[in-house]
């Protein structure tokens, strides 16, 4: 007999809508879900064995498992974040010497690193969009030589105008490797080891941080000139675009997971999908605020001591070089212990508590918040001290670089993460370190003016004199320098403060969310493992999560199946009994003649009454099912009436 034809989808996506799921995510525990799964795929009467699934050996869960290739590809890409943070930093490593050369203030200054930090968030969403998509490993070594051209010639630029056009172009090539790199690491390893690689690929933040203060000021120091510094990293980035060509693969999306077989989907509905994502959503915000903070440290935080330094009586000619190597290794030694250390207690903590993750983010905020206060405090006094709080400071604010992408990879699904990677940078560059460096140094350059009579005040008085005191400029006086930075660096306190409460407010939902995606993606793979060739993807368009769907008979018996499960309490258990019996026979027979095209499926919750439209239906279904082919067309939801003319469409059948 001839087949049907098929009803076409619109873009594939996943099985399960987001209501489907978010009703399953808060009745069924992981336990029965597992049990559903299961035996849904033993049940179905295909030709072929399962194929492969994420529970089976081999699968990346566990440390003995990962191959060498895997092992070197992480590498690879740690080895690139490295060089891509290094590069990042070094100007903060010369911004004296920049200034000096350049002839540009506070304010300018932080325009560079504003600069930066804009070309990169706006293009993170198209390398995103791209990494979903189309080869990874491409993308990334075009990105990693755009990178390394412009930062090469921008050290040859003498103007201010043309340094800072050639800085913005190195943010071009930096987004798409900052975008597309965890998702490659998302799809080769699962659970708590793709947390360990992904502690060790932030591992590379701090650290490459910390080694961009100090080749930056110990080349300059060497050589006489800053622009030296600027050229270690081009050459360093040849070799790892080598690297990413030669020794790193683009593996299927989601394969780890038993995703493979999901595609990818319209980019609207993955936008619309990210934005009620409320974990995603919340925690991108407590990002946000990390993301501020380390920016305007990172930036000014050199400039800052030195000018403490600079009212110790004895130590009024303090190099910025050698501050910043000072700094960047305080920075690198928190980075070495902060990253794994909250990895670390992240997955030993989320055993017992799954909201642990958001909590660790947001006790490492609350925590630094005053040690960074401290550490600004005693910057004029104690430099040991100043130096400690800002160790332990930092330490505490680097727990959340790989536990915040490990919550993002595990409440999006396997075919938006690098959409939400994208966006995640955008939102947390543009509201974060694109725009503090350059806020900071405004207010700095407003105090400073402001603070000018009050200073002059003091001094009059401590004259004993009434004698006027000549004008003082603003940038040559060194105790206007170093209360106006103070002051305008206290501002990262209360960001810190207001990154907390997002991440307490994230521990809200990540469960819900985490549950969901997992849901989405065992459905998924039982359907696929389980399937007649009829029904495997290859023959037909993979389960929707979009309005429009297409799916054999017996998947929308096992959404039926989900639904039931949703509302047990209002169903007497002889009916239960009963309706598993008839979805036992349905399943019995082979339907791989048969198709159902769903047009907006459910959104409004079960009653009872709705429960029985649809069993009613379903009993019809069966005893038609004599004909080749069976087409149901459900409606939105109108009147209160869950499918008004699903009866109406069989009968005619």
């Amino acid at each position: 007999m001839a087949e049907p034809a098929r009803i076409p989808a619109n873009v594939s996506q996943q099985y399960l809508m987001d209501n489907d799921a978010n009703q399953m995510a808060n009745s069924t525990t992981s336990s029965s879900l597992d049990t559903s799964v299961n035996s849904y795929a033993s049940q179905s009467n295909g030709k072929d064995q399962p194929r492969p699934s994420a529970t089976d050996n081999n699968d990346g869960s566990s440390l003995k498992s990962v191959k060498t290739s895997e092992w070197i590809a992480v590498f690879v890409l740690c080895f690139v974040n490295l060089i891509n943070y290094m590069d990042r930093f070094t100007i903060a490593g010369v911004l004296r010497s920049i200034q000096s050369d350049l002839k540009i203030d506070n304010s300018k200054s932080g325009l560079l690193q504003t600069a930066f930090i804009i070309s990169y968030m706006v293009f993170a969403p198209l390398f995103g969009y791209l990494g979903d998509r189309y080869n990874r490993k491409i993308l990334m070594a075009a990105g990693v030589f755009l990178w390394c051209l412009t930062t090469f010639v921008g050290s040859f630029m003498e103007s201010y105008g043309w340094f800072l056009f050639f800085r913005a172009l190195v943010g071009i090539g930096e987004a798409s490797y900052s975008t597309i790199a965890p998702t490659i690491i998302s799809d080769l390893f699962i659970k708590d080891v793709r947390s360990k690689m992904l502690a060790l690929f932030y591992f590379a933040i701090p650290v490459g941080s910390g080694l961009g203060y100090i080749t930056g000021g110990e080349t300059a120091r060497v050589t006489g000139q800053w622009q030296y510094g600027l050229r270690i990293t081009p050459v360093l980035g040849i070799f790892a675009i080598i690297f990413i060509l030669t020794l790193v693969r683009d593996p299927i999306r989601g394969e780890r997971e038993g995703g493979s077989h999901m595609s990818e989907s319209n980019w609207s509905i993955d936008i619309k999908a990210l934005m009620i994502n409320r974990s995603f959503m919340l925690s991108t915000a407590g990002f946000t605020c990390v993301s501020f903070v380390t920016g305007a440290l990172a930036f000014w935080g050199p400039v800052f001591i030195q000018n403490g330094l600079k009212l110790h009586g004895d130590q009024n000619e303090v190099s910025l070089d050698e501050v910043s190597y000072k700094f960047g290794v305080t920075a690198m030694i928190a980075g070495l212990l902060g990253v794994p250390f909250g990895s670390l207690l992240a997955q030993k903590l989320r055993i017992r508590w799954q909201q642990a993750d958001p909590l660790i983010c947001a006790a490492g905020l609350l925590i630094s918040a005053p040690l960074i206060f401290f550490g600004a405090i005693f910057a004029r006094s104690n430099t040991i001290a100043c130096y400690t709080f800002i160790f332990f400071g930092q330490l505490a604010l680097n727990l959340n670089w790989s536990i915040v992408a490990d919550m993002l990879l595990y409440v999006v699904l396997p075919t938006r993460r690098s959409t939400a990677e994208a966006f995640q940078i955008l939102f947390a560059h543009a509201f974060g370190d694109a725009g503090s460096p350059y806020l900071i140094g405004v207010i700095s350059d407003a105090l400073k003016h402001a603070l000018l009579p009050t200073l002059t005040a003091g001094m009059t008085i401590a004259s004993n004199s009434s004698t006027t005191v000549s004008p003082i400029d603003p940038d040559e006086d060194p105790e206007a320098a170093f209360r106006s930075l103070q002051y305008a660096l206290f501002l990262t306190i209360f960001v810190e403060v207001l990154g907390s409460l997002f991440f307490f407010l994230t521990a809200l939902y990540i469960k819900k969310d985490k549950d969901r995606v997992d849901l989405i993606i065992k459905v998924n793979d039982a359907r696929f493992n389980g399937g007649d060739d009829d029904d495997r993807p290859s023959s037909r368009p993979y389960f929707l999560d979009a309005p429009d769907k297409s799916c054999s008979l017996r998947e929308l018996l096992w959404r039926i199946q989900l639904r039931h499960r949703v509302c047990p309490k209002i169903r007497s258990t002889q009916s239960r009994q009963s309706f598993e019996s008839r979805r036992r026979r349905l399943e019995s027979r082979t339907f791989t003649r048969s198709v159902v095209y769903i047009k907006n499926t459910m959104t409004s919750p079960l009653i009872n009454e709705k429960i029985y439209l649809l069993k009613k239906a379903i009993y019809k279904i069966y005893y038609l099912i004599t004909l080749p082919t069976v087409e149901v067309l459900i409606q939105s939801p109108k009147n209160n009436s869950m499918f008004p003319n699903i009866l109406n469409v069989v009968g005619n059948k």
